[in-house]
């Protein structure tokens, strides 16, 4: 009888630990290649700062693994510290949400050669990324153009390259406008609205904030765009 008492207690126990070791609704993978001894840090932007969630330990094995707790999907960071060297490709943006969430990429070029799976919302936001960088482009050949025009005092030609620049900047946030209503269903949209247009003109914020869905009016970015709009309506 004691012995079955003894193997009953080590069974719950076995099970607690196995349960506490699950927390959370989120489960993150990966793997970086080439990294052999570092830390990571999952971090996540609370009112202006950065915030470590947790901390992973890389000491001879490049996989990693971690368990957090999501009450809205949200754009989260994972920090490398390669513990012998800085370099600025070093903190990775991800647009997390709960499930199982898979990162891999090299030691070498830890941004450039992410490949993140099993996030609906961060693969709309790399299309989203993928667009924007077009007119971003655009901006830095321009500022280039610009540059040599006041070298050679060729006002005629500054000007035209301002002109072109507010086309351009037009043109980047009425697509901004129109990608964040074509995914109004996601937690993305709210995000692109307050992080990528924030400063357009509030009737567009107010559109957008009236077509999220339900469920996404109710998100971490839902509510946030919904009191911007409340408070800049109300500064007007």
């Amino acid at each position: 009888m004691k012995k079955s008492i003894i193997a009953f207690a080590a069974l719950l126990l076995v099970f607690a630990c196995s349960k506490n070791e699950q927390k959370g609704n989120l489960h993150i993978t990966g793997n970086i290649k080439g990294l052999k001894k570092g830390t990571l840090y999952i971090q996540r932007i609370v009112d202006t700062s950065l915030i470590i969630i947790d901390t992973i330990a890389i000491d001879g094995s490049s996989a990693f693994e971690s368990h957090l707790d999501l009450k809205s999907p949200e754009m989260l960071y994972m920090f490398l510290d390669r513990g012998t060297t800085n370099s600025l490709d070093n903190n990775l943006s991800f647009f997390a949400e709960p499930g199982n969430l898979t990162i891999n990429t090299s030691l070498d070029n830890y941004i450039a050669d992410a490949k993140i799976t099993g996030s609906k919302n961060n693969e709309i936001f790399e299309e989203y990324k993928k667009i924007n960088s077009r007119f971003n482009d655009t901006n830095l050949s321009m500022i280039e153009q610009k540059f040599n025009a006041i070298k050679s005092n060729n006002s005629k030609a500054v000007d035209s390259i301002n002109a072109k620049q507010n086309s351009n900047i037009k043109r980047k946030y009425l697509f901004a406008t129109n990608f964040a209503l074509n995914n109004r269903n996601y937690e993305v949209a709210p995000y692109i609205a307050l992080s990528e247009i924030y400063d357009i003109n509030i009737r567009f914020l107010d559109t957008i904030q009236k077509a999220m869905s339900p469920k996404v009016a109710k998100s971490l970015y839902g509510k946030k765009l919904t009191q911007y709009v409340a408070t800049v309506k109300s500064q007007n």
